[in-house]
C-alpha cells in the first residue's frame, strides 16, 4: 500500500482515475490547485487505486492523504 501526500498546501481540482483504476507510477492521477497554479499529481507507484481521500474542492494541508496505491 502506497500513499500519495499533498506535498503543499492546496485543493484538488480533477481527478484523472477513480477507484478500481489500475496505475503506473509517475501516471498523471490528479490536479492540484496551490499558489494559483495547476500542478499534476503523479502515481506513487504501479497498482490499483484503493482509495480516494480527498474530495475535490476540499483544502488539503501539506501531508494530507489524497489516495492510496495497492
Amino acid at each position: 500500500m502506497t500513499e500519495l501526500k499533498a506535498k503543499m498546501p492546496g485543493k484538488i481540482v480533477e481527478y484523472k482515475v477513480k477507484v478500481g483504476d489500475s496505475v503506473k507510477k509517475n501516471q498523471e492521477v490528479a490536479i492540484m490547485e496551490a499558489m494559483k497554479m495547476k500542478n499534476p499529481l503523479p502515481a506513487p507507484a504501479d497498482g490499483i487505486v484503493k482509495e480516494i481521500k480527498a474530495e475535490v474542492g476540499v483544502r488539503l494541508s501539506s501531508g494530507d492523504i489524497i489516495l492510496i496505491v495497492e
